[in-house]
């Protein structure tokens, strides 16, 4: 039978590997920036809108019925502009 130092090692060994873990995350999450800037320079390079490419994927992240309905209105307002 496990005695109370054997549950406390058990114990310490779960936090320090719920630390560990957390650790190597945060620094995986500092490191993501970073990469985002390689791959956009990577299609400024190749001819492609970053501006755009930024657009597309905050659309690509929304509700395609809001995106639907946001570009109805806009398609409206311009009609009534002229545009």
């Amino acid at each position: 039978m496990e005695g109370p130092r054997g549950r406390i090692a058990v114990a310490a060994q779960k936090l320090r590997q719920v630390v560990e873990r957390t650790e190597r995350l945060a620094a995986e999450k500092q490191n993501i920036p970073d990469q985002m800037k390689e791959v956009m320079a990577e299609a400024e390079g190749r001819g492609h809108d970053t501006k755009l490419l930024r657009r597309l994927i905050a659309l690509r992240k929304r509700d395609p019925d809001d995106v639907a309905e946001e570009e109805a209105i806009l398609d409206m307002y311009k009609a009534a502009l002229g545009m």
